[in-house]
């Protein structure tokens, strides 16, 4: 008989847990927030303005059904169990579960792990809790600010400038992308000139002139500077010092996010679904295990009861030279440490273990989890430094040199961090050397650099936007909306992008801000902490937000339609661009008396001919075409022109030679080969022995 009901938020974490726990134990999921704020009310905000903001909840239309088998299961049931997620929406979606399940006097209780190991998740359900209602009340602050803002302004801007919404967090973000995009519009670049001096197996670069350092701004200043040079440069001192190179910390949300971007070419929502999956569970043959711990989290603290056998581990697998400590970093004013960093949660699960369960991305994320937190508690590499100052006349020039004389956790890191490692020839102190040639280079300032995605969570962590859980959904709103793009990996802002930020600008600065978001961010944190009191923040929002509303609704200038130069062919009336969510088009600007849109034009693609007769109904020609649909979509491939009567079809440009072997037309393979069109009923390849 099933008495204990856990519940938990996602399917998959559901089946590995109930392995873990026993026969008298159900595990269902919530799949995620059950209900949220209703839209009736004054303006749709779900709130009762007039009674201390008091929310209105609304179960989730997709979810009326999950509700309703767990409220069935409850059937028998003498305890529940609510075991969401480890932070702030966690502890609300389990707030949720509990006022809409009926409880009816049986123990309710809130079960916290860190990851979803059998050790792990038995111990927190030896040592359940009641739900932590500061938590459930500072993630409702922020869905109730985040709803007034985002229904107020969205509205606003539709109506305004057609921009699609506006949000606490979102906006703030644009407006860092669009305010570095004013920087390199503003920017006016400067030129400057190096002088290096060449010297068989090194080179020195001019770093003082006459005791100061020195910044060429023109040829004419460079060109004087290397009249005044000898032939000889004296060696004036040779430096050789040793440096430990600490690893770095293990990975937070942030960090991973970040790393993975630059060093797997992960976008952050790929990161932070993989990680679910590793998180929630892999199938290992006699097993489900959760195999990192939780991935959201700010902090770089491991525990003590990993730290202590992947020691043991690293002593067994490369000597107790490379065994280092633990790290900690000095504590940041945002990072609430609720949980420990990302971590494996087994030290035996290693990467060449758990491959064949894993897909390629699955196996390359956790091989750079397992191998940063390898890292992090090895020894320091050792690294040994060179540095020759070379002076002649009133310059002094310098060049170093590193060599690696330790590797400590490069041993396991060295594929993610590599060291440009070089030698320095033999000199000897006041000995004179020529140089082969001295040149010069001109060079110009460059504007600062677009955001990639990586160094745009960067920023945003450390200006204190959102909190790593947001990020990734974060860029994703800003793309879908259409306020930025992406090139070469960059973020700029769209037009589109640009006038939505110029007006919250105008309008709403002291609330659509940096600083003001990040402000927030602290506040939610008191919150949790009980240090706050929920009503008097968001009293205090909306009495000044909303006349800012007013007054923008007032003032803010309505973007008209831009003209096509057609008329209307139904009634007249001036033709206008407009957009949807399926892409830009010409409609009547008398809409909606006339809803006449203009059908679009869809020109051909000129066909490519290749000058090679079909060998399969000896009438059409072979042309390139590209691939509109499916798996190769957008790639070349080569048809008969007599499509549909004739489908023949080639993924290799002909050659315009017939196979030896069936007849059949040979195809270049892309690898500097020929083969038979008909690679699976014939196999020839070139070269091959008829």
């Amino acid at each position: 008989m099933k008495t204990k009901l856990v519940i938990v938020e996602s399917p998959s974490k559901s089946k590995t847990i109930e392995q873990y726990l026993g026969e008298e134990y159900i595990v269902l999921s919530s799949k995620g927030h059950i209900r949220d704020l209703a839209i009736s009310g004054v303006g749709g905000l779900g709130l009762d303005i007039e009674n201390d903001f008091a929310p209105k909840y609304e179960i989730i239309k997709e979810k009326k059904k999950v509700v309703k088998e767990l409220k069935d299961a409850l059937e028998g049931v003498l305890e529940i169990y609510l075991a969401t997620d480890p932070d702030r929406e966690g502890e609300a979606i389990s707030w949720h579960l509990k006022e809409v399940l009926e409880v009816n006097g049986r123990p309710c209780k809130r079960v916290i792990f860190n990851e979803i190991t059998k050790n792990a998740v038995v111990k927190a359900f030896e040592d359940p809790r009641d739900i932590d209602l500061d938590l459930v009340s500072s993630q409702e602050t922020r869905r109730i600010l985040d709803r007034i803002i985002g229904f107020k302004l969205s509205k606003l801007l539709q109506n305004k400038i057609k921009s699609k919404s506006a949000g606490r967090v979102q906006s703030a973000t644009l407006k860092i992308i669009v305010d570095r995009e004013k920087e390199i519009e503003a920017f006016i670049e400067e030129e400057f000139w190096k002088v290096k001096a060449l010297f068989p197996g090194f080179i020195a670069e001019l770093a003082k002139f006459n005791n100061k350092n020195i910044v060429l701004s023109n040829e004419k200043e460079t060109d004087e500077l290397l009249s005044s040079l000898n032939k000889g440069f004296e060696v004036s001192s040779i430096e050789t010092k040793n440096r430990n190179k600490e690893a770095k910390l293990p990975f937070t949300t942030s960090s991973l996010q970040q790393e993975a971007s630059m060093k797997l070419n992960f976008t952050s929502r790929k990161t932070m679904l993989i990680a679910q999956k590793l998180y929630e569970g892999i199938d290992l043959e006699t097993e489900t295990v959760g195999l990192i711990t939780y991935m959201r989290t700010d902090s770089t603290r491991i525990s003590d009861t990993f730290v202590s056998p992947a020691l043991k581990y690293l002593g067994n697998l490369y000597g107790s030279k490379y065994v280092g400590k633990a790290k900690t970093a000095k504590k940041k004013p945002n990072v609430q440490d609720a949980h420990e960093a990302i971590r494996p949660t087994d030290i035996s699960n290693t990467p060449s273990k758990v491959k064949k369960f894993l897909t390629k991305d699955e196996y390359n994320l956790y091989t750079f989890i397992f191998e940063r937190t390898m890292a992090s508690i090895m020894k320091p590499a050792i690294i040994a430094t060179k540095t020759i100052e070379l002076t002649n006349n009133k310059a002094l020039f310098k060049a170093s040199a590193q060599d690696l004389i330790f590797d400590g956790y490069l041993k396991v890191y060295s594929k993610y961090e590599k060291l440009e490692l070089s030698e320095l020839s033999d000199l000897v102190e006041k000995s004179i050397i020529e140089a082969t040639e001295v040149q010069k280079t001109q060079h110009f300032t460059k504007p600062p650099a677009r955001f990639s995605e990586a160094r745009l969570i960067k920023e945003m962590e450390d200006l204190g936007i959102g909190r790593p859980s947001t990020y990734s959904q974060t860029i994703t709103t800003l793309k879908t909306r259409k306020y930025v793009s992406m090139a070469e990996k960059k973020f700029s802002p769209t037009e589109q992008g640009t006038l939505t930020t110029e007006k919250l600008d105008e309008f709403f600065g002291q609330i659509i801000s940096v600083d003001y978001t990040a402000r927030m961010e602290k506040v939610l944190d008191e919150i949790s902490l009980g240090e706050q009191n929920q009503y008097e923040i968001i009293s205090k929002f909306y009495k000044s937000f909303i006349p800012m509303v007013e007054n923008a609704n007032k003032n803010m200038d309505k973007v008209q339609p831009k003209f096509t130069g057609e008329e209307c062919p139904k009634c007249g009336s001036p033709m206008v661009f407009r957009s949807s969510r399926y892409g830009s088009f010409e409609a009547c600007s008398n809409f909606p008396t006339c809803k006449y849109i203009k059908p679009k034009e869809f020109e051909k693609p000129e066909v490519v001919s290749t000058g090679v007769k079909c060998t399969k109904c000896g009438e059409g020609e072979i042309v390139e075409r590209l691939a509109k649909s499916g798996r190769n979509k957008g790639k070349t491939f080569y048809a008969c022109d007599n499509f549909p009567s004739c489908k023949n079809m080639l993924f290799g440009k002909p050659t315009g030679e017939q196979c030896p072997k069936c007849g059949s037309l040979l195809i270049d393979d892309n690898k500097g080969g020929v083969i038979c069109q008909e690679t699976k009923k014939c196999g020839y390849k070139q070269g091959d022995i008829i």
